[in-house]
């Protein structure tokens, strides 16, 4: 308990940390958000007051007390080019990027597991080296390029779905589900690369340990060794990296949302960083903080779960 009260408010000091960084850092970029939102042309008088009604013109670190005091109650201000709440703006928009996400991360497990299990007890085969390739392959080339390469296949060549024409999971959850798969599948591409790699190399690892070789002198079947023991502890490190990797596929997501035009938080952040809308901006960049912290906090706390022998 002492260590989840200990990880919990390393969690809350580091994002304090992040929202002074994030909120200082666009308080010093020039620029005016007013002047973007009503044009140079501008009078003078107009600007200041928009600025006044922004809260401009009141002193940094008392904008930057209101700000962190609201974003505490969950208010992240309102934004400058859609004049409403961000906390409501934002409500709309992170289920399809979370929804995104999450599909990538299950797609990513799904087929990277049993190919990391494949490739290590095919090891040095002649399969095995053409899969290594074709994964170093993979792991270089961007999501937003395969997004793009799965549209033009499946998309236009295959029809097997219609670019652009997304539908809210509001509207009808399962024809969103058949839309997001293949956006998810470009995001899952390259950590799928990573993840069977990370397995492959730790299921040969474990192999040549001594508890291994114990396991066989007592007389236990090679699929209960490898298993009960072997993969067990060859999948510790996995797990590590898909927690870790989950902020990562969050961001991920937000760029592959504009190659298949799909309404998350990726166009709000590009519309918002042209306009210079900082509030909105500010409050994406401390989201996907806060999933950083959190991912590495549940890591920390499944270790123990999935290995007795490691204490934290």
């Amino acid at each position: 308990m002492k260590y989840v009260i200990k990880k919990v408010t390393t969690m809350i000091i580091t994002l304090f940390f992040v929202s002074v960084l994030v909120f200082f850092s666009f308080s010093l970029i020039p620029g005016n958000p007013a002047i973007s939102k009503l044009g140079t042309e501008a009078t003078p008088e107009r600007i200041a007051a928009l600025e006044h009604e922004m809260g401009l013109d009141r002193p940094l670190l008392e904008r930057f007390g209101n700000w962190i005091l609201g974003v505490v109650r969950g208010d992240f201000g309102t934004s400058y080019s859609y004049s409403q709440s961000v906390t409501g703006l934002l409500a709309e928009k992170i289920g399809t990027t979370l929804l995104l996400s999450v599909m990538a991360i299950i797609i990513c497990v799904i087929i990277a597991i049993p190919l990391g299990i494949f490739m290590a007890r095919k090891s040095d085969s002649k399969l095995d080296i053409i899969l290594s390739g074709a994964n170093q392959l993979i792991m270089a080339v961007p999501s937003f390029f395969s997004g793009i390469l799965i549209t033009l296949i499946f998309g236009i060549v295959f029809r097997l779905f219609t670019p652009g024409l997304f539908v809210s999971y509001h509207t009808n959850f399962f024809k969103c589900i058949g839309y997001l798969f293949f956006p998810a599948f470009s995001i899952a591409l390259p950590k799928i690369s990573m993840v069977s790699k990370l397995l492959k190399d730790n299921v040969l690892k474990e192999s040549e340990k001594e508890y291994v070789r114990t396991a066989y002198s007592r007389g236990n079947a090679t699929k209960t060794v490898f298993y009960k023991h072997v993969l067990g502890n060859a999948l510790i490190p996995v797990i590590t990296f898909l927690g870790m990797t989950f902020a990562d596929i969050i961001a991920g997501s937000i760029i592959v949302e504009q190659v298949f035009s799909i309404p998350g938080l990726g166009r709000i952040l590009l519309t918002s960083i042209s306009g210079r809308d900082y509030p909105v901006i500010e409050a994406i960049i401390l989201l996907l903080a806060f999933f950083v912290v959190l991912s590495n906090l549940i890591v920390d706390l499944l270790y123990h779960k999935f290995d007795p022998r490691i204490h934290v």
